[in-house]
């Protein structure tokens, strides 16, 4: 467990850290959140996550918490203080504190917290094998594209996964279109070789990993779709594989107890792979 968390401009141990009990994040799940991850103790794409925040904080009428230079800073300080070199930094911001009432309160200034989590790596053996996926309903509000802590569709779809001994559930549509995983995007590798991942709209949450491979896959010329795919062709696909903040660029090689394409990593979701690490290793502090 991390040593300590921040709460509202406090820093305090992580066991102390709590917030109010009208905090309209617990009340209204009224507020959004990210998680950056941290990999040889470098946070990947830090700016691009802010600017999401920005984004959902905007679309919600939250106001900023604290200033961007601020914000940059607690997260720095707080990675310190826990010695994180491989794990995640979550951070959270609600609309804040007020008698509980659904309209917006007039004066409510937003709360921000802060956690860390310290991970290990992914196994050489997960990698090699590929993870299982399952499909079930996209049964989530119409607005996937803000990243709300209202979670419960996620959450119910993580716990069917889990029971069905799968690593993701990936969702789908009423049109049969897959629109993402509950906390990850999907992709597929077709028989010509094209890479197709849905295209980012208000159905899907915008992911930074899989914002950051787009632009990897062009600079590395593979050709690139981006458009909705359905059950049926990611199932008869040369390839298939998710990617999150955490699960960086994941093959899958069965989805509903059925193998895709050989039922082992593909070439190319390997070769991403690779390429997405050899962003990270790159990466310096970015300003």
């Amino acid at each position: 467990m991390p040593r300590d968390a921040y709460v509202n401009g406090r820093y305090l141990p992580h066991r102390d850290a709590v917030v109010h009990v009208e905090d309209r994040g617990y009340q209204f799940a009224d507020g959004v959140y990210e998680v950056v991850p941290i990999i040889n103790g470098k946070l990947v794409d830090e700016i691009g996550h802010l600017d999401r925040l920005d984004r959902s904080l905007d679309n919600l009428e939250i106001p900023a918490p604290v200033s961007r230079r601020a914000l940059r800073m607690i997260i720095r300080e707080l990675i310190r203080r826990n010695r994180v070199t491989h794990g995640s930094i979550y951070f959270q911001v609600t609309r804040g504190v007020s008698p509980r009432d659904h309209k917006f309160p007039a004066g409510c200034r937003p709360a921000l917290v802060m956690t860390t989590k310290q991970t290990k790596p992914h196994s050489a053996e997960m990698l090699q094998q590929g993870v299982p996926v399952v499909s079930l309903p996209d049964e989530r509000w119409a607005r996937c594209d803000i990243k709300s802590i209202s979670l419960l569709p996620n959450v119910l779809g993580k716990q069917k996964a889990a029971e069905a001994g799968a690593y993701e559930a990936w969702q789908v549509a009423r049109d049969g279109m897959v629109t993402e995983g509950t906390s990850s995007n999907a992709w597929i590798v077709t028989g010509a070789g094209k890479v197709v991942t849905r295209d980012a709209s208000n159905n899907i949450l915008n992911g930074i990993t899989r914002t950051r491979l787009i632009s990897l896959i062009q600079e590395q010329g593979y050709e690139l779709e981006e458009r909705s795919f359905s059950l049926d062709e990611a199932l008869a696909a040369r390839e298939a594989f998710l990617t999150s903040s955490s699960s960086l660029v994941m093959p899958v090689t069965q989805i509903d107890g059925q193998p895709v394409g050989n039922g082992h990593p593909g070439i190319l979701s390997s070769k991403l792979r690779d390429h997405y690490l050899d962003f990270i290793h790159g990466l310096k502090d970015e300003a």
